[in-house]
């Protein structure tokens, strides 16, 4: 008895410190959903899907693909792998997603630059050339530079609009370009142009360099792609035979599938992380 009046009294004495020993951190609204998938939808230019999207996508991959390859082979733990592996499918088609993008706009953003440096030449304001780009530039930017122009007709605040231009666009180089803008607006000065010229030369330079590299990098990509599925293939050719199925169903034949699984799950990454070149981080988003 002594013991539970003395372990009520620590806990007791704990929740009555707690206040201090762990204060209460507020957490933004937005932290409720994972930040990392919510920073990827918008990077890959669905900003408006919900994080919860995705993620019942993946359970319903995971568990499509794990009932289609129990009805085809009858072995639980090859199910089991299947429908984990698809599980990621979504994960991974939106990763590719935010590489076509920023692949794609790599190129845009020096023309960026050159049209901003066209219209302050021309005498235009920078909130004005900067909603301007809502109808010269390329067309996979507009729709952002259009909801700017949208936000700067509607309050006539630059700061803000810019910071919802960086969300919107939810690129480093952007960022990059945006933060340069602000600044300019803020303590003004003369030297807007050259800093743009210099900013654009160096992107387009980047841009150059990053495409040759990743072309000589691709068949990385596609030996390990090759690597990783063709001993599955034939492991699922030999499941489909009746004596295949009950080898592989046996205990031995579950530990060696588990373990080729994790070893190709290793291998597959450290493949993709050699052939991988890293990505500008953003520093102002």
């Amino acid at each position: 008895m002594t013991f539970v009046l003395g372990g009520f009294l620590a806990a007791g004495i704990l929740l009555a410190l707690s206040p201090w020993l762990w204060p209460h951190r507020s957490r933004p609204a937005g932290s409720l959903l994972p930040s990392r998938l919510s920073r990827l939808l918008s990077a890959a230019g669905l900003g408006h899907v919900p994080a919860r999207g995705i993620l019942c996508a993946s359970a319903g991959c995971a568990v499509l693909s794990a009932a289609i390859v129990w009805l085809v082979i009858p072995v639980p733990v090859l199910a089991g792998i299947a429908g984990v592996a698809s599980g990621f499918a979504p994960l991974a088609w939106l990763r590719a997603r935010v590489a076509r993008v920023r692949r794609a706009r790599r190129n845009l953003w020096p023309d960026i630059c050159d049209l901003l440096i066209a219209s302050v030449r021309a005498g235009m304001g920078l909130p004005d050339a900067v909603a301007s780009l809502a109808e010269s530039a390329p067309s996979a930017l507009r729709p952002a530079f259009g909801r700017f122009a949208g936000d700067l007709s509607a309050s006539g605040h630059f700061d803000s609009g810019a910071v919802r231009l960086k969300e919107a666009l939810a690129d480093p180089v952007a960022d990059r370009i945006i933060e340069t803008l602000r600044m300019a607006r803020q303590v003004g000065g003369t030297e807007l142009t050259t800093v743009l010229q210099a900013l654009s030369t160096s992107v387009r330079a980047e841009a150059a360099l990053r495409s040759e590299v990743e072309a000589r990098q691709s068949w990385v990509r596609g030996a390990a792609v090759l690597g990783v599925t063709a001993p599955w293939v034939i492991l699922a050719l030999l499941a489909l035979r009746p004596e295949g199925a009950r080898a592989y169903g046996s205990p031995d034949g579950v530990v060696l599938i588990v373990a080729g699984a994790l070893v190709s799950a290793v291998a597959f990454r450290i493949m993709l992380r050699i052939g991988r070149l890293p990505e500008s981080r953003r520093w102002f988003g």
